[in-house]
């Protein structure tokens, strides 16, 4: 019994304290889980639950991948504790993991050892599949030290998915969003520096939406100002585009005389940018300084392109009309494409199949990015994506013929070897035409904004376009 002079009276029992915190913390962090796991999607708790099998079976898994070391050389302290003689037995090292999920899957990063690095991983990643019980798994370096490991239990690019535009001004001008890749990794493409993008694929596989995608997310900036050429109809209130025309400073149907008329123009905005830019940009390249209001991006779609390079056959005269109209046409995109680049021009040709009578070679072969939806012949996919698509049958779009598969296409990406497949996002034509609403206003032509940018002094319509070809070229 404490005295009234006892010294323990009125100490704090610390250690006591110490437990009763490290309880209010666990059952915070518990409940917090708890919340966490209840206020997710059905897909996101079967994440959850995997991640959480993941990380209690590595230790037991890894060894018997061979993604362990073994380290025989005895620590100091187990040298120092070794008194009895005998040997120390070797340690076996297990790479640390740190697991994440989304609704797909898991996401794993882990630490490289000795003898335990990306070859090894990516030699047993199909058995990372069976054992994590994932569709597919992929494994990418991170940093030097640490590898990724993508586990998707569903496979992404059979889940149809839908865009939503925000109608704020992206953060850059020339980076196009495509959708997620087949281990729900989100794919883009920076379009700076680039004349020219093909997309082909068999009719209602996705072109279009693809396309209505990039016009919904370009069309809130002012920086980027865009014509249209659809050869599926005849007047601008018909067809895929009909909501966009407000937005378009040009937009022409299937007549080849119209669209010539189109391409002479944007020929010849083109050479006056080639012959000013260096004037009135300080720099040779626009894409030094970045597109502005006064000097747009402007981009040129041309949806069914087929329908303005077809070769026309016959002698009467209006099918020689027809014929020439055609072969001046397929010269003056090759123009834009090849000289177009610098002075911040883009063209996108949309067909079915994109082969030399669909799209002149000279066109084709020169654009940078091709895509390709669903394709019924070998030939076909070869002619959107290249030879080298052969060396990849797992992403040929000839397999892509499913229904299910409607919105995917197959790209050779510019950041990493061989081809992506790609979930492409469906865009509301609510959505769509709400966006071309809003920003109808922005909608200028830019070859009057290069005038009134110019000036009356500068201006000048009669300059030395020869030379302004020799700089493009």
């Amino acid at each position: 019994m404490n005295g009234p002079n006892d010294p323990t009276e009125g100490v704090i029992p610390y250690g006591s304290l110490v437990v009763d915190m490290a309880l209010v913390v666990l059952v915070g962090w518990a409940v917090w889980w708890v919340v966490r796991y209840l206020r997710a999607d059905a897909m996101t708790r079967q994440s959850i639950r995997q991640a959480v099998r993941v990380r209690w079976g590595w230790k037991r898994l890894a060894p018997m991948l061979k993604l362990a070391a073994t380290d025989k050389t005895p620590t100091a302290l187990a040298a120092l504790a070794n008194t009895d003689g005998k040997p120390i037995k070797p340690r076996v090292l297990i790479p640390t993991l740190k697991v994440t999920y989304d609704a797909y899957g898991v996401i794993a990063r882990a630490s490289c050892l000795p003898g335990v690095g990306l070859e090894q991983f990516q030699k047993a990643a199909p058995h990372l599949a069976d054992a994590w019980k994932c569709t597919r798994v992929a494994i990418t370096q991170d940093k030097p030290g640490q590898v990724v490991i993508r586990g998707v239990r569903l496979d992404p690019l059979k889940l149809p998915t839908e865009h939503q535009p925000t109608g704020d001004v992206p953060d850059e001008t020339a980076r196009w969003d495509l959708g997620l890749d087949e281990y729900a990794q989100p794919v883009s493409v920076d379009l700076t520096q680039v004349p020219g993008v093909t997309v082909a694929g068999l009719p209602g596989f996705g072109k279009t939406s693809l396309i209505n995608r990039l016009l919904s997310d370009w069309a809130p900036s002012p920086c980027v100002q865009f014509a249209c050429a659809d050869g599926k109809v005849s007047a601008a209130h018909e067809g895929d585009y009909a909501d966009w025309v407000q937005r378009m400073f040009a937009f022409v149907g299937d007549d080849l005389e119209e669209a010539n008329k189109l391409f002479r123009d944007l020929v010849e905005l083109r050479r006056l940018r080639s012959a000013w830019a260096r004037k009135a940009l300080g720099v040779k390249s626009m894409w030094d300084v970045g597109p502005s209001e006064n000097w747009p991006l402007v981009v040129l779609v041309i949806d069914e392109a087929h329908t303005y390079f077809r070769d026309h056959k016959g002698s009467d005269p209006k099918t020689k009309k027809l014929a020439a109209l055609a072969a001046e046409n397929a010269r003056l995109v090759e123009d834009l494409v090849k000289k177009g680049r610098s002075v911040g021009m883009l063209v996108i040709l949309a067909t079915q199949k994109s082969t030399g009578d669909a799209i002149p070679t000279f066109i084709r072969d020169v654009c940078p990015v091709g895509l390709s939806f669903a394709q019924k012949t070998a030939e076909a996919a070869v002619a959107a994506l290249g030879e080298e698509i052969r060396e990849w049958p797992d992403a040929n779009p000839i397999n892509l013929q499913d229904p299910t598969y409607v919105g995917v296409a197959s790209m050779n990406h510019q950041s990493q070897p061989g081809f992506t497949r790609i979930r492409t996002p469906y865009v509301s034509d609510a959505d769509a035409a709400h966006i071309a609403d809003s920003t109808a206003h922005l909608t200028a032509d830019p070859s009057a904004l290069l005038e009134a940018f110019l000036g009356p002094r500068m201006w000048d319509r009669d300059v030395d376009l020869k030379k302004a070809d020799a700089d493009a070229a």
